[in-house]
């Protein structure tokens, strides 16, 4: 479900909740209830916006956790990506071959994490590219001729081991977006906190244009859960430049 489908949804389906409580009033149906009924409704409709409420907080955090924790993987992999060619560098020009191939791996990863969010990746996002391959194959077959090839040989394995271990976490954890039938639950919720709103309100215009910029404000909410929680598409999503130009040209 897209951030868009969530606004329009939520924005329409709290109209409709307002449009039968304002129905309900007209047909005098709140006129019939004594004291108590209204009051019972009203503690009912409180009750209910605070669970509301407190359930779009904690998903939005949840989903701003899950956007910074993405972005958070994009930048070590990009970090790694750096300190991975430096040492390919000073290792010496056997690793030439191995810095070539790593300039071919990292924007081919940044295509595949940013194209599966979107479901345009026909394959499987958990299998190594045959570029990657050829990379880990390259580290591997470097011959050290001295102690300190050796040791960045040894170095430049567990970084590299690391920038898998890191892939893997951002296609793991890239869909993390509301659930469909915890959407319709909550977008229930509002529509009969909302009809409570207009049943016991005269529709004037100052309550109408209230009630609108409380609904667009709930919908936005929701945008902004659903938007947070697709890090890699969507208005806010996490940008592939710094993928795309975090290495310099193998002189």
């Amino acid at each position: 479900m897209s951030s868009t489908t969530a606004f329009l949804a939520s924005f329409v389906s709290i109209l409709i909740g307002t449009a039968i409580g304002m129905i309900l009033k007209r047909s005098l149906l709140a006129e019939r209830l004594d004291g108590g009924s209204r009051e019972t409704i009203r503690l009912g409709a409180g009750f209910l916006a605070t669970l509301a409420a407190l359930v779009i907080g904690l998903m939005i955090a949840s989903a701003k956790n899950t956007f910074d924790a993405q972005s958070s993987n994009i930048r070590q992999l990009g970090t790694n990506a750096v300190l991975v060619d430096q040492l390919l560098a000073k290792y010496g020009p056997e690793a030439k071959a191995a810095r070539t191939l790593l300039r071919e791996i990292i924007p081919s990863a940044a295509l595949r994490i940013w194209q599966q969010s979107i479901g345009e990746d026909g394959g499987s996002t958990l299998a190594i590219g045959r570029n990657a391959e050829r990379f880990y194959n390259a580290v591997e077959g470097l011959k050290p001729a001295n102690a300190e090839q050796t040791s960045l040989k040894s170095r430049i394995i567990e970084i590299t081991t690391d920038m898998g271990r890191t892939r893997l976490l951002v296609f793991t954890q890239s869909d993390n977006a509301i659930p469909v039938p915890f959407f319709i639950v909550l977008t229930f919720w509002l529509v009969v906190i909302f009809a409570s709103f207009s049943l016991f309100a005269d529709p004037g215009p100052i309550v109408i244009a209230a009630i609108l910029v409380f609904a667009l404000s709930v919908s936005s909410a929701l945008f902004l859960i659903v938007d947070l929680s697709q890090p890699f598409s969507g208005l806010m999503q996490i940008s592939n430049h710094h993928l795309h130009a975090v290495l310099p040209k193998v002189e």
